[in-house]
């Protein structure tokens, strides 16, 4: 049995249906979490269900405010171990159509906030020599999808900006690895058209959406002392839509 007992996490994101089980699975097998994300009363929820979760409301997008926000989760837990960038938007439209905002908002709040909170857990995890950061991105940041420039593009950058951050930082013990969904049963894909999502369906070789869980379980293997030789590595969870 995986054991991550004493090990500090942070989850961003953790509101949603991705975070939520990231969270209840990280719990079961022992860690301390901070769980962060904008809506309290979900927040809340967490805590009341999960044992070992701290909480603190934050708004990635506020990127001026990120190492404040580090730094407070660190001494909220005492330490940092692991980092899960989950916390991520999506703007639709196609490019013709898609506005400035649209564009600028994904990508900030995509990547460019993930890499600041890699780059601030980075520096508390050199001073205890070791660490992980996961980074969730998507199966559509390998093979492109209509109306998603913008999304496309910022889970495009997320993984190659791990592997750049793996390879400076592989040194000093800390392994940045990416986990990418394939379509999973979240509020995100509960918008989908029904008939839209049935010709996704039927180009899963599995032949269903994934459960929240499948995402959970890869967090929870790349989190533990298992994965420790995997680094700049992004992890399929697709159902075997696409095989890199």
């Amino acid at each position: 049995m995986i054991d991550l007992k004493n090990k500090k996490i942070i989850v961003t994101g953790a509101s949603g249906g991705i975070g939520n089980s990231v969270v209840e699975k990280l719990s079961e097998h022992g860690a301390n979490i901070l769980a962060t994300g904008t809506r309290v009363e979900k927040l809340e929820a967490l805590k009341d269900k999960f044992k070992n979760i701290k909480i603190l409301k934050f708004d990635i997008s506020q990127i001026d405010k990120i190492e404040e926000f580090i730094e407070k989760a660190s001494n909220e837990l005492e330490g940092l171990d692991c980092i899960i960038n989950n916390a991520g938007i999506t703007k639709d439209n196609l490019a013709i159509r898609m506005n400035t905002e649209e564009w600028k908002q994904v990508i900030d709040i995509n990547l460019n906030s993930t890499f600041f909170m890699s780059k601030f857990a980075i520096k508390k995890m050199m001073k205890n020599k070791k660490g992980k950061i996961i980074n969730i991105t998507s199966v559509v940041g390998h093979t492109g999808n209509l109306g998603q420039a913008n999304y496309t593009a910022s889970k495009a950058g997320i993984i190659a900006m791990s592997k750049s951050l793996a390879i400076e930082y592989a040194k000093k013990n800390i392994n940045i690895n990416c986990i990418s969904p394939g379509f999973i049963k979240t509020a995100m894909t509960d918008k989908i058209d029904e008939k839209y999502k049935d010709t996704i369906v039927s180009k899963i070789p599995s032949g269903r959406l994934g459960e929240p869980e499948d995402i959970a379980n890869a967090v929870l293997f790349l989190s533990s002392s298992l994965s420790d030789y995997i680094n700049g590595e992004t992890l399929h969870v697709n159902g075997g839509m696409y095989m890199a």
